[in-house]
């Protein structure tokens, strides 16, 4: 799985989902504008909605709730984490991080532009208040190139 840089502040949520469903930034954002999810919304950083409709609506399933984080060990293979959780004015707010854990190794997927490197394994250093767990993902990509289509499919099935 490829990291996706967001490309606007409130961008992290769109840009997980870009990882997720194996798609560009620019794609990702225009799914969320067509399904009415703006980054100059910033509810984006304290709604899990936006992130959930945008997974659903691309066939990624995940879990229903939030989970506490209690210990990276006890993570499933891959989970939205809401890191930098924090409360403003009344009100929760978070920064979307992907922990991944496949061939035998565990990262970090942080999408924040300004980091020298966006696949961490500073785990010390992440702070997650709760998770969502990925449960499988099965992703459809529709290119148009004038007036010849063509349909790329990426299907796997994470978890059974």
């Amino acid at each position: 799985m490829d990291v996706v840089v967001q490309e606007k502040v409130t961008g992290c949520g769109i840009a997980a989902f870009a990882a997720l469903a194996d798609l560009s930034y620019a794609e990702a954002q225009m799914k969320a504008s067509a399904l009415g999810i703006h980054t100059s919304d910033a509810s984006l950083w304290s709604d899990t909605e936006y992130v959930r409709t945008l997974l659903q609506e691309s066939g990624i399933s995940v879990s229903p709730n939030e989970t506490p984080f209690k210990s990276w060990e006890e993570l499933p293979d891959k989970a939205l984490l809401a890191g930098k959780w924090h409360i403003e004015q009344g009100k929760p707010f978070w920064h979307w991080v992907l922990f991944v854990r496949e061939n035998g190794k565990t990262k970090i997927l942080d999408f924040k532009r300004a980091l020298k490197s966006n696949v961490r394994v500073d785990f010390g250093r992440i702070k997650p208040n709760w998770y969502i767990e990925i449960l499988n993902i099965q992703s459809v990509k529709l290119f148009a190139d004038d007036d010849r289509r063509c349909t790329s499919v990426y299907s796997s099935l994470i978890r059974s």
